[in-house]
């Protein structure tokens, strides 16, 4: 075919496609005038959707709309996945639990970690029942469990968004001495209890005492160290001057349980005082007021105080303070084999995370109180208020010889002590994790009776 020709023929279809596209446009004038943005003067009509037969692509989508499902009313489930519409739009809430032995602690907290309390939580233990928090604390106790594996779900609660999950935990058949998880949600501050129902310990000590005892800082024995030991009722502390005044050692209230309630409560002037007392290069130890009931409550004791202490080097140990609440604390009425049994368990749980650790009472009540042939393996804080003490049932390794001395720096009366310990604080106390197992600090040996 010449050239001639084939340009006739180009020619020819491009004629028939230029006329084939104009007939198109004529019939559907209206939509391209719409397209290219022409006002038609005719309302617009809403074109029905087509349906199409739907088939599955190759990645599995079945149709082309991927909205469709919104339009879809059998697509949602019309069981809303929260127990109530109130649990829903209310307030998160979620379970810690704890265990030291056939026993279960519950805690409800909120989404910040907080105990919810002024509300009855009940929750349900499966294959044990449901128990409702009547006290409304934010705490659920439950003993005499058996050894195992418990789920335990929230019930739903007005007000509050309940997740629909079930929590699980392994309760233990015999006691572990060890710190505590989530101790920290039952630790309460002054502001959330009633001090004057609580804060309830009586100075043995002072009701034995004899009239004798020395007010004055004892410095004429080279064997022994000169120290205070303070709580909220000393005040506010100048920590610099009460070094001056020749101060080797602070024993510092960390804080006490509830005489009334039971409440784990940190003594307001903790923190300022161990900080200002380390600040100012004062070794430091702690003690604790129990009012613990049995073994269980007592590891809870000993597992606050490790919390609070962990941050801060203590050279000195952790005492436990043995004394009566003035005769209707909580604890006041456990006889001597009781209260033994708990401060055996709560020794022992700070002894295993590392730290010395022994008993403070009074000469009569370590005499009547306390079987102290079970604990004769830890340390003895005698509160004795005479010219020289008499307590000779076991040594001694500190002696509180007053609580009416008086120190610079410290505006009340403040309870003077000897102690005939030798510790060395340039060894800091080992850690549970570094497998700790005996005596840290170094030790001249116990001190016999009588012996300053």
């Amino acid at each position: 075919m010449d050239s001639k020709r084939m340009r006739r023929a180009m020619a020819g279809m491009i004629v028939i496609f230029l006329a084939v596209f104009a007939v198109i446009a004529i019939v559907n004038l209206d939509t391209v005038k719409r397209k290219l943005g022409y006002d038609t003067g005719e309302p617009v009509q809403e074109e029905a959707p087509v349906q199409e037969e739907e088939t599955a692509s190759q990645d599995g989508q079945i149709g082309g709309d991927l909205s469709a499902f919104l339009w879809d009313e059998t697509f949602f489930d019309p069981e809303v996945k929260f127990k109530s519409i109130e649990s829903y739009s209310g307030r998160n809430v979620s379970l810690m639990m704890s265990s030291v032995a056939k026993d279960l602690r519950i805690m409800v907290v909120d989404s910040v970690g907080r105990l919810v309390t002024g509300t009855d939580f009940t929750v349900t233990i499966q294959d044990v029942g449901e128990y409702t928090d009547n006290d409304k604390d934010g705490v659920i106790y439950v003993d005499g469990l058996r050894s195992g594996e418990y789920s335990v779900f929230l019930n739903e609660k007005d007000g509050f968004r309940v997740p629909n999950t079930i929590t699980t935990i392994q309760v233990r058949q015999d006691i572990e001495y060890r710190v505590l998880d989530n101790i920290e949600y039952l630790m309460l501050t002054e502001d959330d209890i009633d001090p004057e129902k609580e804060d309830k310990a009586v100075n043995g000590a002072e009701e034995d005492a004899d009239g004798t005892e020395n007010m004055e800082l004892k410095f004429d024995n080279g064997s022994a160290k000169l120290g205070i030991d303070v709580s909220k009722w000393n005040q506010e502390i100048d920590w610099e001057a009460v070094k001056n005044a020749g101060i080797e050692f602070a024993i510092i209230r960390c804080g006490y349980r509830g005489a009334s309630t039971g409440a784990l409560v940190i003594d307001p002037r903790y923190k300022e005082n161990i900080e200002g007392a380390i600040s100012a290069g004062i070794p430091v130890g702690v003690y604790f007021f129990t009012q613990a009931l049995d073994e269980v409550e007592a590891v809870e004791e000993a597992s606050m105080v490790i919390r609070l202490i962990e941050d801060y080097d203590v050279d000195y140990p952790v005492f436990l303070d043995s004394e009566s609440a003035g005769g209707r604390g909580r604890a006041d009425g456990l006889d001597s084999e009781e209260r033994t049994k708990a401060h055996r368990a709560f020794l022992q749980t700070i002894e295993a995370a590392g730290y010395e650790t022994g008993v403070y009472a009074s000469r009569n009540w370590l005499n009547d109180r306390i079987d102290m042939t079970r604990l004769s393996d830890y340390r003895i804080w005698l509160a004795e208020y005479a010219d020289a003490p008499t307590y000779d049932a076991y040594y001694y390794h500190m002696w509180q010889y007053t609580s009416k001395g008086t120190v610079d720096g410290i505006s009340t009366n403040v309870d003077l002590n000897l102690c005939y310990m030798n510790i060395d604080t340039s060894i800091n106390h080992a850690k549970s994790a570094a497998g700790y197992s005996g005596v840290v600090n170094g030790d001249t040996g116990n001190v016999p009776v009588g012996e300053d």
